[in-house]
């Protein structure tokens, strides 16, 4: 019993001495140690929400999209298929070849014009939401300098 614990004063008196002759880096020693703590399993990585216009975009144009959207979104809604599908299908023309997609867009806002509805909310709604689309194509084109265009 003795020689424990005699075994047990000598180790301490060795690990103070090597904490005497360390000096003041003991403290960031011993920081260091308590912050060493074992690895959490990892977690799946989550993934970035979606945009909905890629990011390399003019804002301008982004605008026409989320617009077009939007109006395809409703008029799909409501059981316009075919002037949505038309909206959808110019809104992917623009990210591959802007000026296209643009004077499809306007071919698709000018068949808009056409589209008729019982209710006289929802007709007001479709008028807004064109308008709004309309002049966010406008403004794209004016910007662009893709004239002559005409009214839409």
């Amino acid at each position: 019993m003795l020689d424990a614990l005699v075994g047990i004063v000598a180790g301490l008196l060795v690990v103070a001495g090597i904490l005497v002759i360390l000096g003041p880096q003991t403290r960031t020693l011993i920081r260091r140690a308590r912050s060493i703590r074992p690895p959490r399993p990892s977690l799946p990585a989550a993934r970035p929400a979606r945009e909905v216009a890629p990011p390399a975009l003019n804002p301008k144009t982004q605008r026409v999209l989320v617009s077009a959207t939007r109006l395809a979104q409703w008029l799909r809604a409501h059981g316009q298929e075919e002037v949505a599908r038309d909206l959808r299908a110019a809104a992917g023309r623009l990210g591959n070849d802007e000026a296209s997609g643009l004077y499809a867009m306007q071919t698709a806002l000018r068949r808009l014009k056409t589209v008729e509805l019982e209710d006289r909310n929802a007709h007001e709604r479709l008028r807004i939401l064109s308008t709004d689309l309309r002049k966010a194509v406008q403004d794209r084109f004016e910007q662009l300098e893709l004239l002559p265009f005409g009214r839409l």
